[in-house]
């Protein structure tokens, strides 16, 4: 009998990849995510030797998206997001509109026009989930106020996303793309569809969902079972997040947290992100591998100039711009500092505007290529751009333990 093995040997090959370029890269004192990133160019289509399956690994990758984000949510409260809103919501979108419009300014001067701008812009500007997580979880500040922040503002991030890959096609014919134009009211009514579906979605989980699921789960919980506790668990994040996405039109990521959030409301709802954990860091390491079986290591040798270019919108430009809203808005330096790291990178929905804006003629093949490259570079110096921006905050003499910053 011949047996399929696509899915075991990515997983295999991937994983132990991982954890080889993982401990070299700790040996060198370097973050392990750098090895991780390792891991997948040497398995990715554009090196030689062992190719692994990129559509099964994208899969798996967001698994570690999915379990990661219900981990989030565990631990939070619409409370947590409500006190941070006055910073994370006005934070988040000056930021993506600051961003797009370098971008914007980018695709034209390199002859791409203002809708490969708009895509290149748009990718540039939103945070990958992934990297966020670990690296507040790595400094122990998911918890924190200035992490509340950085969580809230990426979810805003998630959400203005969702919007936008509705209304790319929509706008596509307008801004010099193969779709046909639109005219305003087709505009309008995918807009409200959109914000329709998230609504009902929403109160579906915070009014219905918040009844049922905890009483679920406290049932769960009396038949003294791990294993079937840890089944459940699994069933609501991947569940939920599925449906979220296939009835609602909502991203992975948000559905998996506000799944996190319902079944946070358990007594047993905070326990259970330590028996998720193991997972967590298993698919959030194929996540990084996915990253870097995307990168084609030729655009630094061929585009050099602009990969320079794309990484400096992310690395300097996106943070400077979060520090400087944060600041304004009132908040304290540290949370600035925090804010400002936390935007030097990009991952997962930037891939997805990327083949969205590549599939609807928007964004050059080069274009695509250059957002991969960025988010390569980003995710391998933001453990670096953390430490610059926490040296920053010392040197003014105003830093402070996580747990006892004041206000955000």
């Amino acid at each position: 009998m011949i047996h399929e093995t696509d899915l075991i040997a990515t997983v295999a090959v991937g994983l132990s990849l991982a954890f080889v370029g993982g401990l070299l890269a700790a040996r060198l004192r370097l973050p392990p995510i750098v090895g991780y990133l390792a891991a997948g160019v040497a398995i990715g289509p554009f090196t030689p030797g062992f190719v692994a399956d990129v559509e099964l690994t994208s899969q798996l990758a967001e698994i570690g998206v999915i379990l990661l984000m219900f981990g989030v949510g565990l631990h939070f409260s619409p409370g947590d997001l409500l006190e941070v809103r006055g910073i994370a919501l006005p934070g988040a979108i000056g930021q993506i509109a600051a961003a797009t419009a370098v971008g914007i300014g980018i695709g034209v001067a390199w002859g791409w026009g203002v809708g490969g701008g708009l895509v290149l812009g748009l990718a540039l500007s939103v945070a990958s989930t992934v990297v966020l997580l670990r690296a507040l979880g790595d400094r122990d500040e998911l918890h924190t106020r200035q992490g509340r922040v950085a969580i809230g503002w990426v979810l805003v991030e998630d959400l203005a996303m969702v919007v936008v890959l509705v209304l790319l096609p929509v706008l596509a014919g307008p801004l010099g793309g193969a779709a046909e134009a639109a005219d305003a009211g087709g505009i309008t009514s995918a807009l409200a569809l959109t914000l329709g579906k998230v609504a009902i979605f929403a109160v579906l989980m915070l009014v219905v969902g918040a009844r049922v699921i905890p009483w679920l789960f406290r049932w769960v919980a009396r038949t003294g079972s791990r294993e079937l506790y840890v089944i459940g668990l699994l069933a609501a994040s991947l569940g939920i997040a599925y449906g979220a996405s296939v009835l609602f039109g909502v991203s992975f990521a948000l559905g998996a947290f506000v799944a996190g959030l319902v079944v946070g409301q358990s007594e047993s709802g905070h326990a259970a992100g330590e028996r998720l954990a193991p997972l967590e860091d298993a698919f959030a390491a194929l996540f990084f591998v996915s990253v870097g079986m995307l990168i084609d290591p030729a655009i630094f040798v061929t585009e050099p100039g602009r990969v320079v270019t794309v990484v400096a919108v992310v690395l300097l430009v996106k943070p400077a711009v979060a520090w400087a809203l944060v600041l304004a808005l009132k908040g304290n330096r540290h949370t600035a500092a925090t804010a400002a790291a936390s935007r030097g990178q990009i991952g997962e929905f930037s891939f997805i505007l990327a083949g969205v804006g590549l599939s609807l003629g928007l964004l050059p093949a080069e274009g695509q290529a250059l957002i991969l490259a960025a988010a390569f570079v980003s995710i391998v110096l933001n453990p670096f751009l953390f430490r610059l921006a926490d040296g920053l905050v010392a040197r003014r003499g105003e830093r402070l333990p996580a747990e006892q910053a004041p206000g955000v």
